[in-house]
């Protein structure tokens, strides 16, 4: 499997010269949305004992393409879980525009207060996409970032998020939105392989196929309701 995803890598190779050249046009051409506002953590109501969840990653964390956090990820997920479980969730969401695994670990965790988590939902991969990382680095990447972030927060679960399917991007014209959709696939199958050597890390895949709702008006990142579809789909696997 590994060298199958190296042999895909390769075959991006002769359009990367065409994909930059694209992704520079499409970068000076796309507006820059701002991270969603209001708190950044928050309570679902249930009952019984709250469940603590760490939601940590990216631009899709810190909440870009919804108006505000209630709107986004962490807190849409927050209520999908406690909707599944009966249970008060206790969120907290840690993101930040453009950070890939490695700046996660250098940036965010770092800051992070020791505080015992029940469950810790990383969100990443665009970015280390977009910095064209291999397989080797990114999972390494991520395994200091899963060290780090339980020095933190105790030997929480900790699921990895899907790396979105570039592929499907709206925004990305062709062939950016191929050599992309290789690149971040191949990511995504080296982080499963990776949960399989890691005591309780659990990867979940994303909701079948992106319809154009599911985008905000940027063609890059989740609307409300595609966050809602993605906190629907991460809660059902945490669920269980």
């Amino acid at each position: 499997m590994e060298w199958t995803g190296h042999l895909r890598l390769m075959a991006t190779w002769p359009l990367l010269p065409v994909a930059l050249a694209q992704g520079l046009r499409l970068r000076s051409r796309v507006p820059r949305l701002p991270e969603a506002a209001g708190p950044r953590e928050g309570v679902a109501a249930g009952g019984g004992t709250p469940l603590r969840l760490l939601v940590l990653g990216e631009s899709t964390v810190a909440g870009v393409g919804a108006p505000t956090q209630e709107q986004a990820l962490a807190a849409q997920l927050a209520r999908a879980l406690a909707t599944r479980t009966g249970r008060t969730v206790q969120w907290q969401a840690v993101g930040k525009n453009g950070v890939t695994a490695a700046a996660t670990h250098t940036l965010l965790v770092r800051r992070l207060q020791p505080e015992p988590q029940d469950a810790v939902v990383v969100v990443l991969g665009v970015n280390d996409t977009l910095a064209l990382r291999g397989p080797s680095r990114w999972t390494s990447d991520l395994r200091r970032l899963i060290a780090a972030v339980r020095e933190k927060t105790g030997p929480a679960p900790v699921f990895l998020a899907a790396v979105p399917p570039m592929g499907e991007f709206p925004a990305l014209p062709a062939p950016l939105r191929t050599v992309l959709g290789i690149r971040a696939r191949v990511l995504d199958q080296a982080a499963a392989r990776l949960t399989h050597r890691l005591p309780d890390v659990h990867h979940v895949p994303l909701p079948g196929r992106f319809e154009r709702d599911f985008f905000c008006h940027d063609g890059l990142h989740p609307s409300p309701a595609g966050y809602r579809a993605w906190a629907d789909s991460l809660a059902a696997a945490m669920a269980q």
